[in-house]
C-alpha cells in the first residue's frame, strides 16, 4: 500500500526551540509505515467484560493484525490498563516496520469512541513519551465514525504539538528534543483532513506563543519589552499596532494603569493590536487581557512563598495577543481588536498606596483599599478604551483573583458577564477542552464596593465572594446591554505540578483555545 503525505508547516515557536513537524498519512496500514515508533490508543476493559482486559482504540486494527490479533493481550502483559495518560513502550522485534510501539491510555469511552479531549490528552502524553525520537506515526487520529474523522485529526494534532512543547530558552542543557516528526494516520477526506490540520497547527502555535510569553522570566518580560515583543508578533501577522508609553498614558488620563505601574522603574504601556476582518467583517470583537508582568502586591505585599508564580500574572495579556494574531492567521471575517494594559506592580517610594484615589480613563474615580487588587484597575482603563471602538462583543481575561482557585480549583476558569454571552463562552470553552464554568453576579455585592470618598472601591471589606466582586467591579466600566464575558484564569493559566495530557509545567496558554472557539463561532453565527 502506498502512503500519501501532506506536510503542514511546523509552528513558528517564539523561543526558537525545536518544534514537531506534522504530516497527514492516508491509508490504513500503520504497521507498514517507515518510522521509529508507532502510537496506538488503549481503552480500559468494558465493565461487563473485565476478564478480557484492555481494548485497542480505533486506528490500531492494522497494527493488531500484524500481531495476529494479540496486541491487546501483549499490552496487558506489559501493564497497560487504558487509563488516561498511561504510556507503555513495547519493542516490536520486527513484527511491524517501526522498532517501537507506544501504547497510550485513552480512558473510558462511550459507544462513539474517544472524545476529542480524550484524543487530545492521549496525544499529548504520547508526544512527551516520544521525546528524543526522530519520526513517529500515530493512529490516534483515526476516528471511530466518518462524522468525527476531521475532529480526530484536529484533536490529535493539537495534543501532539502541545504535549511536545518545552520551554528551553534559558537552559544550557535542554534535555531530549521533542519528537521531530509525527505522521497522523487519518480516514478523513483529504481536503477535510488538511483543513483540520492547518487550523489545529495554527491554534497550537497560538497556544505555544502564549506559553512562551508566560514562561519568560520577568527580568526579561516587563512592560516595555512585552509590548515590543507583542508588537513584533502583530506586525508579522499584518496587524495594526499602537503602543502608548507612560507619557502618552499620562496625557490620556489612564489613571489605573499609571497607578499600578507607579512603583516600578519599568514604566507601564498600553498595547493595541487590530485585525481588520478582511474586506467584509461580519462583527467586531474587543479583547482585553491583564498584563501585570510581575505582581508583588505593591504596598499590600504578598507573602514570599510562591511569589515566583506571579511571573504568570500577564497570562491574560499573552492569551489576547496570541489570539488576535491567530485571528489574522486564520483570516477570520470579524474585526478583532486587542487592548492590553501592561504594568509591573512593585513597592517603592513612588508606589500607589491603600487610601489613594485614582481617576480612571473616562473619568470614574476608584478608592484603592488594597494595592494587590491591581489587575482590575488596569483592566478598567483598557475596557473603557476598548469600548470607544463600539464593538459588538467584549471579552476580557485575567489571572485576577486568588478566590477563583478557592471556588473552582486550578483547572477550571470562571466565566462572568452578561448572562447569554457568558454561557456561550463557557460552553465553547468546555467544548475545546478548556474547562470553564459560568458564575453569577449577586446584586448585593455591588453595595459592598461603595467607597467613602470615590465612585467605587477596588475591593470589598471582606474575602467572601472575592472573585465575583472583582467581576462586578469590572461591570461598572462596561456598557449596559453589551454582550460581555470576563474570564478569570488565575488557576488554569499556570500549572505548577507535573505534566498531564498535553499540559506541561508552567504557562498553559489558557484561554487561547476558548477565545479562538468564540471568535470562530461569532464569525460563523454572529
Amino acid at each position: 500500500m502506498r502512503f500519501h503525505r501532506r506536510k503542514v508547516p511546523a509552528p513558528v515557536h517564539p523561543s526558537g526551540a525545536h518544534v514537531t513537524e506534522l504530516h497527514l498519512l492516508s491509508g490504513t496500514n500503520a504497521a507498514m509505515a517507515t518510522a521509529d515508533a508507532v502510537v496506538v490508543g488503549v481503552l480500559p476493559a468494558r465493565d461487563d467484560d473485565t476478564e478480557n482486559g484492555p481494548r485497542l482504540a480505533p486506528g490500531a486494527a492494522a497494527v493488531d493484525a500484524a500481531f495476529d490479533g494479540g496486541l491487546a493481550a501483549l499490552l496487558a502483559l506489559a501493564g497497560a490498563t487504558g487509563r488516561a495518560d498511561e504510556v507503555v513502550r513495547v519493542p516490536t522485534r520486527g513484527t511491524i516496520t517501526a522498532p517501537l510501539l507506544v501504547a497510550v491510555g485513552v480512558g473510558p469511552t462511550g459507544d462513539e469512541g474517544p472524545t476529542a479531549e480524550q484524543l487530545r490528552r492521549a496525544s499529548g502524553a504520547a508526544a512527551r513519551a516520544l521525546a528524543g525520537t526522530d519520526h513517529a506515526v500515530t493512529t490516534l487520529s483515526w476516528s471511530a465514525t466518518d462524522a468525527l474523522a476531521a475532529e480526530a485529526v484536529t484533536a490529535t494534532a493539537e495534543g501532539t504539538l502541545l504535549g511536545a512543547y518545552a520551554f528551553t530558552e534559558y537552559k544550557n542543557a535542554g534535555g531530549r528534543p521533542a519528537v521531530r516528526r509525527v505522521d497522523l494516520a487519518s480516514d478523513a477526506a483529504a481536503d477535510d483532513a488538511e483543513a483540520a490540520l492547518r487550523r489545529a497547527t495554527a491554534v497550537a502555535t497560538a497556544v505555544a506563543t502564549a506559553r512562551d510569553l508566560v514562561n519568560t522570566p520577568p527580568n526579561d518580560l516587563f512592560p516595555e519589552s512585552f509590548a515590543a515583543r507583542a508588537a513584533a508578533l502583530g506586525e508579522a501577522a499584518g496587524l495594526e499596532v499602537e503602543i502608548l508609553d507612560d507619557a502618552a498614558l499620562a496625557a490620556g488620563g489612564y489613571g489605573g494603569i499609571l497607578g499600578v505601574g507607579a512603583g516600578s522603574s519599568r514604566k507601564p504601556r498600553l498595547l493595541r493590536l487590530r485585525w481588520s476582518g478582511g474586506p467584509a467583517p461580519r462583527a467586531s470583537v474587543a479583547l482585553v487581557g491583564k498584563g501585570v508582568t510581575f505582581d508583588t502586591g505593591g504596598i499590600s505585599i504578598k507573602p514570599a512563598p510562591h511569589m515566583d508564580h506571579m511571573t504568570s500574572d500577564m497570562a491574560g495579556a499573552a492569551a489576547v495577543v496570541a489570539t488576535t494574531v491567530l485571528a489574522a492567521r486564520l483570516e477570520l471575517p470579524i474585526t478583532v481588536t486587542a487592548t492590553v494594559p501592561m504594568a509591573e506592580n512593585m513597592p517603592s517610594s513612588t508606589a500607589y498606596r491603600p487610601g489613594d484615589v485614582l481617576r480612571m480613563y473616562g473619568g470614574k474615580t476608584v478608592e484603592v483599599l488594597n494595592t494587590d487588587a491591581e489587575g482590575r484597575l488596569i483592566l478598567a482603563d483598557a475596557i473603557v478604551r476598548a469600548l470607544e471602538d463600539e464593538p459588538d462583543y467584549l471579552i476580557d481575561t485575567a489571572t485576577l483573583t486568588g478566590a477563583q482557585l478557592v471556588a473552582l480549583g486550578t483547572r477550571t476558569a470562571a466565566v462572568m458577564g452578561s448572562e447569554v454571552f457568558r454561557d456561550r463562552v463557557a460552553v465553547l470553552g468546555r467544548g475545546v477542552g478548556e474547562d470553564a464554568w459560568a458564575m453569577p453576579f449577586p446584586d448585593h455585592l455591588r453595595a459592598e464596593l461603595d467607597s467613602r470618598v470615590a465612585d467605587i472601591a477596588n475591593v470589598t471589606g471582606h474575602r467572601n465572594g472575592g472573585m465575583l466582586a472583582a467581576g462586578i467591579f469590572l461591570r461598572e466600566f462596561v456598557h449596559d446591554g453589551l454582550p460581555w464575558a470576563h474570564i478569570d484564569i488565575a488557576g488554569p493559566a499556570f500549572h505548577t505540578s507535573g505534566p498531564y495530557g498535553y499540559t506541561t509545567k508552567g504557562g498553559t496558554g489558557v484561554p487561547v483555545r476558548t477565545l479562538a472557539a468564540v471568535l470562530a463561532d461569532i464569525a460563523d453565527n454572529g
